[in-house]
């Protein structure tokens, strides 16, 4: 991806995604501001009918995958559940069959949720990364289309949150939004350019699984041997080259934010909001937090990206506790 999606391209996106559901919502919470000390914009993405953002892209993605190759005969992906999700949904919307591979011991609920959305579940492999070498074995016996975790239609179907969040709040000092394998951040810095606003763009990652925060630094693809972050939406160990181009244009920095914070995070947000927030979701609020000096006085947004987290999980983190993978 050497471009990124014009004002035009990601208000078709927009148009299109309308059609499935309606935007999602961007609320600044009372009892967040008392508790930070300052504004913060929540928007979100937890409200989509898969409860996480990815769904938007997957609809762009899909929807010219079969206009443009109207003989396609199925797709597979890999995933740790929302983009799986999202392929899942979006390829039945269009008559598709999927295949999505997911790690061992990935989150029970978010099979059950691609199993449910129409996908062939495949669990193989310690992680993503190796999810995805099964993906790409099974794309080439099955002659079906790979769908990959990142790339232009799927960053222009993304952008339309970020288009919803800026025109409703065009105002915003900066903005944190986790990253996974980078749709999420590359579609807000694609709206605002397209906009033509000045807000900041944070990228957050897990400081166990913080192989973007490393390539950031070095200005290049710095893979990590493990990533071991239970908001697995953000544990990656190997960053995408064309998103790290964008973020290394288009991002102000990326903050790293500890396991102990998201856990705090997640029971913030359902004290202060009653939300349902998945680790990659609550990793921007944290980082807001963090830089709470910096935000005092400021109208600030953060992205809650999924609400996909597992009950045992979830149960851990209200009782104060931290999970620990591995």
């Amino acid at each position: 991806m050497t471009d990124l999606p014009t004002l035009s391209e990601i208000k078709a996106a927009k148009a299109l995604v309308d059609t499935v559901f309606p935007g999602t919502p961007q609320y600044a919470w009372p009892l967040l501001k008392q508790r930070h000390g300052f504004e913060i914009v929540v928007k979100h993405e937890n409200h989509t009918p898969i409860g996480a953002f990815k769904l938007r892209g997957g609809i762009v993605y899909l929807d010219r995958l079969k206009r443009e190759r109207p003989h396609v005969k199925g797709v597979v992906s890999a995933t740790r559940g929302n983009h799986g999700q999202s392929i899942a949904m979006a390829a039945s919307g269009v008559g598709l069959p999927s295949v999505i591979v997911v790690p061992l011991g990935n989150a029970v609920e978010k099979n059950a949720a691609m199993r449910a959305l129409g996908a062939e579940l495949i669990e193989t492999g310690r992680d993503f990364d190796e999810a995805r070498a099964a993906a790409q074995q099974i794309a080439r016996e099955r002659s079906y289309e790979m769908v990959p975790s990142f790339h232009r239609d799927l960053v222009c179907g993304v952008a339309t949150y970020a288009l919803e969040l800026f025109t409703a709040r065009p105002n915003l000092a900066r903005v944190y939004v986790g990253i996974g394998l980078g749709s999420g951040i590359c579609g807000l810095i694609a709206a605002r350019d397209a906009l033509g606003i000045k807000t900041e763009i944070i990228g957050v990652v897990s400081d166990i699984a913080d192989s973007y925060a490393r390539s950031v630094e070095a200005k290049q693809v710095v893979p990590v041997e493990d990533a071991p972050s239970f908001a697995d939406g953000i544990a990656v160990r190997m960053p995408d080259a064309g998103a790290l181009a964008i973020i290394l244009k288009g991002a102000a920095r990326i903050v790293r934010v500890s396991e102990d914070a998201i856990a705090e995070a997640i029971r913030n947000y359902y004290l202060d909001t009653h939300n349902l927030a998945e680790g990659a979701g609550a990793a921007p609020l944290a980082a807001a937090a963090a830089e709470s000096e910096l935000n005092q006085g400021a109208s600030v947004g953060v992205v809650l990206g999924g609400g996909n987290i597992d009950m045992p999980v979830f149960r851990k983190v209200l009782a104060g506790e931290t999970p620990r993978i591995g």
